[in-house]
């Protein structure tokens, strides 16, 4: 029969199990071996993992190696020393490497005034030897809950600085060219494989990740976004990877990367084929392993989190080209899904449209009921070089500049100068001759965001924004 008691013994810890392991793993340190053997058969016996060591420098060691959920360390290892300053010293330097790992002193029924200091020091708690088998316990499942919380709480502050996309994303599609779309969304959603994601830009790559990541086991946890083309490869490891303080110059504190935030949620990497060369092989040792280090530490972390990437680019010129790594590509395109262009799916545009006009209309408090005949014609004819986003922008835009209850086409700003066909230089804005420049370079140069930036005169980012604007 199982009690609530055992039942607390056999329930395992998330954040091991998904390894490989039994149970929270628990560092223990003392300079008699006799002391360790009993911890060790005792902790055994209530699920936990045990590692022991003999010495402050083997603590050090292994708390800069990996992770634990509870130290439980001696005060003195010198023979013939009752001072406890060894102890005191080790849990100072703890603290350093990991302030969220729960110490907890050992000490005689001598030296009680020293587990005082220690836990003035920042111990979270002692026991006193001999022990109390029953006490022990109950003081490391304490201090084990106290510590997930606290790494919790950090993970939450972390994602809260994030703009990331909430709720189950509203996928408008009926044509037969999406079909299969949502076909493979039903089937490989609630799975952990990874998928790549194709198509054009504004196609709705991020949405279809986001369906795919709310139909999963994971929707309750973070889907952290990260635009591979918008991070410089100068800061790449310390978005995804995290770093500690004073790994560089502006390190003032220690920082959580991207992987730790989608840790138990999904990943999804936007953009992906932008993701620097030499950034590649860090990128597929996670993948393949679920194991990193944060920038300007050794200390080995893990992490089980699904990746969803997406890019404009083919993959496989990048591939033959030497731009991008064949095995990368194997891990990240379990399943791969295109997603069809605007104009390979007109059938939905009228469906998008109304979509788009109610969403906007709500969004600045206007009364609107649809679209005049001549208009909708116009949303029908126009080419759509910037797919799903481009009409979200001309809708937002016709939303805003309409003055009765029916769009017109004169609201939609929709003009052939911005599909590059007719139009005098001398005849557009400013803002057209930019976009029709962009266009032409992006068309020159294949859609490679980094060459077109260059002969253009822009840096990366300062390009991605403007295709955002512009609904490329």
């Amino acid at each position: 029969m199982i009690t609530e008691h055992s039942r607390d013994r056999l329930a395992p810890d998330p954040l091991r199990t998904r390894s490989g392991q039994t149970g929270p793993r628990v560092l223990t340190a003392d300079d008699q071996s006799d002391v360790l053997e009993a911890l060790r058969l005792l902790l055994k016996a209530e699920g936990f993992q045990i590692e022991t060591a003999s010495s402050p420098a083997g603590v050090l060691a292994a708390v800069e190696a990996r992770e634990f959920d509870v130290a439980l360390i001696d005060l003195n290892y010198a023979r013939d020393t009752t001072s406890g300053e060894e102890g005191l010293n080790l849990l100072s330097h703890i603290q350093a490497v990991d302030p969220t790992l729960p110490v907890v002193v050992m000490t005689a029924w001598g030296s009680v005034d020293v587990a005082v200091e220690a836990m003035r020091r920042g111990a979270r708690d002692f026991i006193q030897k001999p022990w109390d088998n029953a006490r022990l316990l109950a003081i490391i499942r304490t201090q084990m809950e106290l510590s997930q919380a606290l790494r919790k709480g950090q993970r939450l502050e972390a994602e809260n600085s994030l703009l990331r996309a909430e709720g189950i994303p509203n996928l408008v599609a009926e044509s037969s060219a999406m079909r299969n779309v949502l076909q493979v969304i039903s089937r490989v959603g609630p799975s952990d494989a990874n998928v790549l994601v194709l198509g054009e830009n504004g196609t709705g790559k991020g949405v279809v990740a986001r369906a795919l990541h709310s139909v999963s086991p994971r929707a309750s946890r973070p889907m952290v976004v990260v635009n591979s083309g918008g991070v410089s490869e100068g800061v790449f490891e310390s978005e995804l990877f995290g770093h500690v303080r004073g790994a560089f110059t502006d390190a003032k504190a220690d920082r959580v990367g991207r992987f730790e935030l989608a840790d138990q949620g999904t990943l999804f990497l936007d953009e992906i084929a932008n993701v620097p060369l030499s950034q590649q092989a860090k990128l597929l040792r996670v993948i393949e392993t679920g194991e990193f280090e944060r920038l300007g530490s050794s200390r080995t972390r893990r992490v089980d989190t699904r990746i969803i990437s997406a890019t404009n680019a083919d993959v496989n010129e990048e591939v033959s080209a030497g731009k991008f790594r064949q095995d990368l590509l194997f891990r990240l395109n379990t399943i791969e899904i295109r997603v069809p262009s605007l104009r390979e799916r007109r059938e939905d545009l009228p469906l998008l449209a109304q979509h788009f006009l109610r969403q906007h209309a709500q969004r600045y408090r206007k009364r609107l009921s649809g679209f005049e005949s001549g208009a909708m014609q116009h949303l029908l004819e126009h080419p759509w070089p910037g797919n799903v986003r481009e009409l979200e922008h001309a809708m937002e835009r016709a939303v805003l500049m309409s003055e009765g209850p029916m769009i017109k086409s004169t609201d939609l700003g929709l003009r052939t100068s911005r599909d590059g066909a007719g139009g005098r230089l001398e005849d557009m804005s400013l803002e057209d001759v930019e976009c029709f420049l962009i266009k032409k370079a992006m068309t020159r140069y294949d859609g490679n965001v980094s060459q077109a930036a260059k002969a253009l005169g822009l840096s990366r980012s300062a390009l991605y924004r403007r295709l955002q604007r512009y609904g490329l």
